[in-house]
């Protein structure tokens, strides 16, 4: 009889489970790859995207202090019924699951003083649009950290995270190149000074051919290309180069990396048409222009390297070098802002912050002007070397074109040139064919 009673009580059991399942099966997870922000960091390396990557080989951590929050942008309202929350061993033992409609007015969900770390599954009847981990007392000398803090419910973004690809090969690489040599020299900037011919500086312009002050996104897609990929016709301008009164121009073509700037590569979107940012500042200061949040090489010839100012002499043979990255989140509404900068966002521990969810390529752009020898007399049309800074105006003429060497290149690990082929890996084929068109 006792046995046919726990036979009973498991079946129960199991009917109860067995209903209660399918109201968790049904939700989504809302919160991968979405953007988040955070109170603190204890590095560089554990950014408030790491919680939301999907993998528990990355990991958000904080500063060992209380107060401390992690939040998700679901990117819209959504209705909430479970957390999950992957702690590593720094866990938090008094802590509020809390939602918001607009990240300013928070309403706890959940509250508890006993938390003990672990995998925490937590059921919810909640709304917003973003959720928040508030932590009030960590259970270790440590700060907070998750592996993975997943949000579940429906409603949210309408638009999914490209998902993360598989390969076979190492990924070391996840680039491709434009190659575009100068075409003209003039005062302009039509970012900066729209449609006032000679109200700039001097700049040396690469790529589209028809670039003034009178720029406009039309009038750059009906203009031509010193681009190897005749499709790019977007506009690449920085100072021009001196030595002394001699200007001295990049002779070639000239490489624009287009790159991943966040960790997962694989969730970088094309730019859109038109859009346009200004990188670095003719009045940075030199420990601006090498405390940049972006990565900075600097000026380079010869033997030297990281050079923060123009070199002032180069062995016979070398020229100067200058590299220098772009930010590439995006706020994924502005294709311009007042400062032509506000709508652009440095990505912060590899991952977008809130405000700027959108990545983008970062772009790098290499120039090599052909000086050497004494070049004490070098300089900038606009001042010292760490006044260095470029312009970009996006006008690919086939957003087809840009989203497949995306797809291919950036997001498919590869380190490619302008057509999108890895010469290191053949056997990955091309974004393009040989005259730069779609496959097929």
């Amino acid at each position: 009889m006792r046995a046919f009673t726990i036979s009973v009580v498991l079946a129960l059991l199991a009917a109860l489970a067995a209903a209660v399942t399918p109201a968790f099966a049904a939700d989504a997870l809302l919160s991968g790859g979405r953007p988040a922000t955070v109170s603190s960091v204890e590095s560089a390396g554990n950014g408030a995207g790491a919680a939301f990557d999907g993998t528990r080989t990355t990991r958000w951590s904080s500063a060992a202090a209380d107060p401390q929050w992690l939040q998700v942008d679901l990117g819209a309202p959504a209705t909430i019924s479970r957390v999950v929350l992957d702690w590593e061993a720094a866990y938090g033992r008094a802590f509020k699951i809390q939602t918001s409609a607009d990240a300013a007015t928070w309403t706890d969900a959940y509250s508890t003083t006993t938390g003990t770390g672990g995998t925490q599954s937590i059921g919810l009847s909640a709304s917003g649009r973003y959720v928040r981990l508030y932590g009030t007392a960590r259970g270790t000398g440590y700060g907070y950290s998750l592996w993975e803090f997943e949000v579940y419910g429906t409603g949210g973004a309408t638009t999914t995270p490209r998902p993360r690809p598989t390969f076979t090969d190492e990924v070391t690489h996840h680039e491709f190149q434009a190659n575009c040599s100068v075409t003209a020299n003039r005062p302009d900037d039509p970012i900066v000074y729209p449609g006032l011919p000679g109200a700039s500086h001097l700049h040396t312009f690469i790529g589209n051919r028809t670039t003034n002050a009178h720029s406009t996104t039309a009038s750059l897609l009906a203009g031509g290309t010193s681009c190897t990929n005749p499709h790019d016709r977007s506009a690449y301008w920085f100072p021009s180069f001196f030595v002394g009164d001699r200007l001295v121009e990049p002779a070639g073509n000239q490489v624009v990396y287009y790159k991943s700037g966040i960790l997962e590569y694989w969730r970088v979107q094309p730019f859109p048409q038109g859009l346009r940012f200004v990188v670095g500042s003719p009045g940075a200061t030199l420990e601006q222009f090498r405390d940049s949040p972006g990565a900075v090489e600097g000026f380079e010839c010869g033997d030297l390297t990281r050079s923060w100012d123009l070199p002032v002499s180069c062995v016979r043979g070398s020229q100067v070098n200058v590299r220098y990255q772009a930010p590439s989140c995006w706020d994924g509404v502005h294709l311009d802002s007042a400062d032509h900068k506000s709508h652009m966002a440095y990505p912060a521990g590899g991952y977008c912050p809130a405000g700027h969810p959108v990545a983008v390529p970062m772009l790098e752009f290499k120039i090599a002007f052909p000086a050497d020898g004494d070049l004490s007399q070098a300089r900038l049309s606009s001042g010292r070397g760490y006044s260095w800074h470029y312009d970009f105006f996006n006008a690919w003429d086939d957003p087809a074109v840009l989203d497949a060497l995306v797809t291919h290149c950036i997001n498919g690990g590869l380190q490619c040139d302008p057509r999108g082929y890895d010469q290191y890996k053949p056997h990955r084929g091309a974004a393009l064919t040989p005259d730069f068109q779609l496959p097929g």
